[in-house]
């Protein structure tokens, strides 16, 4: 896939997608408040004998979180809402990857969607082979979609994944921070988005979606822990285990990916969607196993009937 080999394309119309303006520099603008994400250069992140640590403990932070300006004004919340809101905003999982750097993947905070956007643009363009002259365009397109999926939540998320190297042994400098990657979750009917591509998935079934890693940083494994951390936050976030993706059939690389994770081909695109001028997809689904016992209880009455609509469809 041009873009990149995690990503699942088609998932964000071009009419969906929007502009990028100047990317921060991590070093200077860092992205994330010190209880989320890397500490100083001089500290340890984690051990190096641990190859995954997933926390979801609250914590406070001088930063904006997610429950000080999650939703537009005016929306109400739900108490379950409100707990759902705080999950999401200290849900972070740390990853050691085999060539020593560190990876940590959780919620994308408001002032990190202009780099989110930055990264999305460049991506679509690349995939869908446009002229980079067209990336601004597209960023302007993509902002305005994250901006509207933004007040989905805590019914849908996007992820951020942020690269590091290991510091060496004596604590010497470490190399800047690069956000690295990005996927979009939406857990129920709530969160799904209003023109999802063909095959359309069960509304109420959990989705992921616009999955891209930087193009300096793949075949690093991080499409993989982006995809692992999406089924992680699913089965907090949502009761039904039936989880779905696209994938368009040019694109061998995902393709190979979700299916050794799981996923198996639950529908594709007829012939005639080439009529308008777009690549046929495979909608893939995959059954996560079963739901943690603390997760609300949710009726399935609901995602049963969409999932009976699909199967009616031609």
């Amino acid at each position: 896939m041009a873009a990149t080999a995690f990503s699942l394309s088609s998932s964000i119309d071009l009419y969906h997608q929007h502009n990028l303006q100047l990317h921060r520099n991590l070093r200077h603008q860092p992205p994330y408040s010190k209880t989320h994400i890397f500490p100083h250069p001089s500290s340890k992140i984690f051990p190096k004998s641990t190859n995954l640590f997933l926390t979801c403990s609250s914590h406070s932070s001088s930063s904006p979180t997610l429950q000080e300006n999650p939703l537009p004004t005016g929306k109400f919340l739900s108490n379950p809402d409100l707990q759902k809101l705080k999950f999401l905003e200290n849900f972070k999982i740390f990853h050691k990857l085999p060539s020593g750097s560190m990876l940590l993947i959780r919620v994308m905070q408001e002032q990190e969607m202009d780099m989110t956007v930055d990264l999305l643009a460049e991506s679509f363009a690349e995939s869908m082979m446009l002229p980079k002259t067209y990336v601004k365009l597209l960023g302007f397109l993509v902002k305005q979609y994250l901006v509207e999926r933004r007040t989905s939540m805590p019914h849908a998320a996007t992820l951020i994944a942020f690269h590091r190297r290991d510091t060496d042994e004596e604590g010497g400098e470490m190399e800047d921070i690069q956000l690295a990657g990005t996927v979009e979750v939406s857990f129920n009917k709530l969160g799904a988005n209003v023109s999802p591509p063909s095959p359309t998935p069960p509304k109420d079934a959990p989705y992921i979606c616009n999955m891209t890693v930087k193009k300096s940083l793949r075949r690093q494994g991080i499409g993989w822990h982006l995809l692992k951390a999406s089924e992680e936050l699913i089965s907090e976030m949502s009761s039904v285990r039936e989880v779905y993706l696209h994938c368009r059939m040019i694109d061998s690389a995902p393709f190979n990916m979700y299916s050794k994770a799981g996923y198996s081909i639950f529908k594709t695109d007829s012939l005639f969607i080439l009529l308008t001028l777009q690549r046929r997809k495979h909608l893939m689904q995959k059954q996560l196993p079963p739901p943690p016992s603390h997760i609300l209880s949710e009726t399935n009455m609901s995602y049963e009937n969409d999932k009976n609509e699909t199967f009616l469809e031609v």
